[in-house]
């Protein structure tokens, strides 16, 4: 049995998990005014001590999407960065959790409303998909991404999740785990809650920025290791068509860790089985969150 999260931080304070609670028309809820981080705190197998991956990153897209939101009086960096490692310490997980930072708007008021702004931070248990070593069938999405010029993807805004959620019960009502959404100009752009990568000819390629996608901590990981390995990686556009012939796709992101991705609209992927540069890549990621490895010790905050 997973463990239980019983404590969370709700403005500075530690409170029973279900306790928390915000107005129901707060901007926050009839607005979408909220913007968020998914973090994850890793147990090292040999010490038995759990870690926060890479949470400085975290913490600087978080201000970025406060700074977008016009958001007035903040939490600062200091008081989230306690409060992350507060509410995995309280909770006392015996085994990995996932960390959801959020910060809204909890006073009711108009749809231009600044403030007044407060925060809430969770450590729950996030069991991890069991199509992880199997690997996930994906669809194109008929739904294009969100664009800059609309709803930026790079600000981590709970209101750009409702684009990936309409795509993802489109697919699984089609047969499929995950779309795969492209931008408006018919290039890839990312799968609805996870950053896209695809193999040929021994390259890592990834869609580059300019593609509506959001800027994760995972995906620069990604590519800091495949460099590390010596695999060539490239950021460019990408087209649809070369899902069909790519050699291996995966999908990465906090929450979905490093997935192999087998099919693509029921085309098989390679050889339709998780491809050795994709299992070559999750397995240094999980040697690096979990540190046993001592590469980028300093990707890893450990919990007191």
């Amino acid at each position: 049995m997973p463990w239980t999260a019983h404590t969370i931080i709700h403005n500075g304070r530690a409170i029973p998990f279900e306790d928390a609670k915000v107005h129901a028309l707060s901007v926050g809820i009839a607005y979408g005014a909220a913007v968020f981080e998914g973090i994850r705190a890793y147990m090292n197998p040999a010490t038995g001590t759990l870690s926060v991956f890479r949470l400085e990153e975290h913490l600087v897209r978080l201000d970025q999407g406060m700074k977008f939101m016009r958001f007035d009086g903040a939490p600062s960096r200091d008081v989230m960065h306690q409060a992350v490692l507060d509410a995995v310490r309280l909770n006392a997980p015996d085994d990995d959790c996932y960390i959801r930072l959020q910060v809204q708007i909890e006073e009711r008021g108009s749809m231009a409303s600044t403030g007044g702004v407060g925060w809430v931070c969770a450590a729950i248990p996030r069991e991890r998909s069991p199509k992880r070593e199997s690997g996930v069938a994906a669809g194109v999405s008929s739904w294009t991404r969100i664009a800059d010029n609309t709803m930026p993807a790079r600000i981590k805004a709970t209101a750009n999740y409702h684009a990936g959620r309409i795509a993802t019960l489109q697919a699984k009502a089609d047969g499929y785990d995950t779309p795969i959404i492209l931008t408006r100009d018919g290039k890839v752009s990312e799968t609805a809650g996870a950053c896209l990568f695809l193999v040929r000819d021994g390259v890592v390629i990834t869609p580059s920025r300019e593609n509506d996608i959001l800027e994760s901590v995972t995906r620069d990981t990604v590519l800091t290791l495949a460099a590390e390995h010596g695999m060539p990686t490239q950021e460019r556009r990408a087209d649809r068509t070369e899902l069909y012939v790519a050699d291996e796709v995966f999908v990465c992101g906090t929450g979905q860790e490093l997935m192999p991705v087998t099919s693509v609209d029921r085309l098989p992927v390679g050889d339709g089985r998780p491809g050795p540069v994709t299992m070559q890549l999750q397995a240094a990621y999980e040697a690096v969150v979990r540190g046993t490895t001592n590469a980028h010790a300093a990707w890893r905050t450990p919990v007191a």
